[in-house]
């Protein structure tokens, strides 16, 4: 894993920028593969923000293309990782934040100008929060029905995982995560790996010990592009299932929800 300089691009780099807020600093992170025209119109979205970044990490894994290219012409700092897969180019890219929070997108993600804003509004506003998630919309999908596909979808995700993990789960197009709860998982969660949600596993190792929220505020903008094949949901389910199984027993509904209830008596008692 390397990691080159910003070179060429734009006029002011992130960092720079008179408009980026002075107090809680902020790492972008986008693993990307091929997918560099995407890549170009989230740059840009980011370069829109109302509170722009203090950095943003573009993760080049393994691209053929120019993604990289395009990552550094808008100043980012780019990280090679060779290994194939997300789990181990989002970790590539935590593991390189310098920041206090990470925020974390796909590179075909369109972040509203707020976005970055509001997601540092809610963990400076609430202390006892590591990190913070939120819904999404397609930009991309069909005239009718987009919405109701999201909803379903991302519905789904978090109905069930919540359900199964007694927590919300992070989705990993849109959280938020402060860098001192990362540097305390990065050690267990699973770096490689085809097969494996990596939101979901890194939910599982920031949980019980971290707090997670769902806010609906810091919604944005995803793909409909990996959804326009019926295959994709059922790899996405069969993902799903790998992560908990590879991670039992911490994974295991009964152990967290038992957990769960005890630090509600211990909250009651102590009240």
């Amino acid at each position: 894993m390397t990691a080159d300089r910003p070179r060429g691009g734009m006029t002011s780099s992130p960092a720079t920028r008179e408009t980026r807020a002075p107090s809680t600093s902020v790492s972008v992170v986008i693993p990307a593969r091929n997918d560099a025209d995407a890549l170009a119109n989230c740059l840009a979205a980011l370069a829109a923000q109302t509170r722009l970044p203090d950095e943003i990490i573009v993760v080049d894994n393994g691209s053929t293309d120019d993604t990289a290219d395009v990552a550094r012409s808008f100043g980012a700092r780019v990280v090679t990782q060779q290994v194939q897969g997300i789990p181990a180019a989002s970790t590539a890219g935590y593991d390189a934040a310098l920041n206090e929070v990470i925020c974390r997108l796909d590179a075909d993600s369109m972040p509203p100008p707020n976005w970055i804003g509001e997601g540092i509004r809610i963990l400076v506003d609430n202390a006892g929060i590591d990190a913070v998630t939120g819904p999404a919309t397609f930009y991309d999908g069909p005239r009718r029905g987009s919405r109701l596909i999201a909803r379903l979808y991302l519905g789904g995700y978090f109905s069930a995982f919540r359900l199964a993990l007694g927590t919300t789960p992070l989705f990993g197009s849109n959280f938020f995560l402060r860098r001192k709860a990362w540097q305390e998982v990065r050690h267990a969660v699973h770096r490689s790996g085809l097969r494996l949600h990596d939101d979901l596993d890194l939910t599982i190792h920031l949980t019980p010990g971290h707090r997670i929220a769902f806010e609906r505020t810091i919604s944005l903008g995803i793909s409909f592009r990996p959804f326009t094949r019926v295959r994709t949901y059922g790899l996405r389910v069969q993902r799903g299932f790998w992560t908990m199984i590879r991670n039992w027993p911490r994974s295991s509904p009964t152990l967290r929800w038992r957990r769960r209830l005890l630090r509600r008596l211990r909250a009651s008692e102590q009240a």
